[in-house]
């Protein structure tokens, strides 16, 4: 049974990411303020649930939640300042996306760095305890599929419909065969033997 909050405070923000470990697309991230007491019987890790229980609780959540938003940091901006303060950057988008201002923060895995004066907490595999940080990843992985879905040829060359950019044979196999595209992480190892693949 996840917790519906942590801190007492009731806009307590739930943020979670998807993309992290994937060789192409952005990294993804999304925070979301469900009302005070809120309950749903599905709701969980983004990773514990099918494609289409994903699907329907995306629009559960973003009816029921007191405000959501999403926010991404591109290939090129992983590239620059790694995947770790990427990820950092993509929650502060969505964090900053927001129509109210959260009291707390409340942040799956274990660590979080920030300027922001908002009080919050790390929860390790928080998207298995907390419903806020449950409806985050729901949001962020079903916004990350949607748009590698959205490049209709590099989609279908490179297997992103089905892996979603992360290093499957499949993925690896259409890199080695038709190279790498924009959208790859350069300062990922894309193959094995890392070739210079980009065009």
């Amino acid at each position: 049974m996840l917790l519906s909050n942590y801190s007492g405070y009731t806009l307590e923000a739930g943020i979670d990411e998807a993309g992290r470990g994937c060789l192409a697309g952005p990294v993804v991230a999304a925070a979301v303020i469900l009302p005070a007491g809120y309950s749903h019987p599905l709701l969980n890790d983004s990773k514990q649930l099918s494609k289409k229980q994903r699907e329907q609780l995306r629009e559960v959540i973003l009816q029921d939640a007191v405000c959501w938003a999403v926010g991404e940091a591109s290939p090129a901006e992983i590239d620059e300042v790694n995947i770790l303060n990427a990820t950092y950057l993509a929650m502060h988008r969505a964090i900053a996306g927001l129509q109210l201002q959260p009291e707390y923060l409340l942040i799956d895995g274990n660590r979080f760095k920030t300027a922001l004066a908002t009080p919050y907490a790390c929860i390790v595999k928080g998207d298995g305890k907390y419903l806020s940080i449950a409806a985050a990843s729901v949001l962020a992985k079903t916004h990350r599929d949607d748009y590698m879905c959205s490049f209709t040829e590099e989609s279908e060359k490179y297997g992103w419909a089905q892996n979603a950019g992360y290093p499957t044979k499949q993925h690896r196999d259409a890199i080695a065969k038709y190279g790498a595209t924009p959208y790859h992480r350069q300062s990922f190892t894309l193959l094995p033997k890392q070739l210079p693949l980009f065009k």
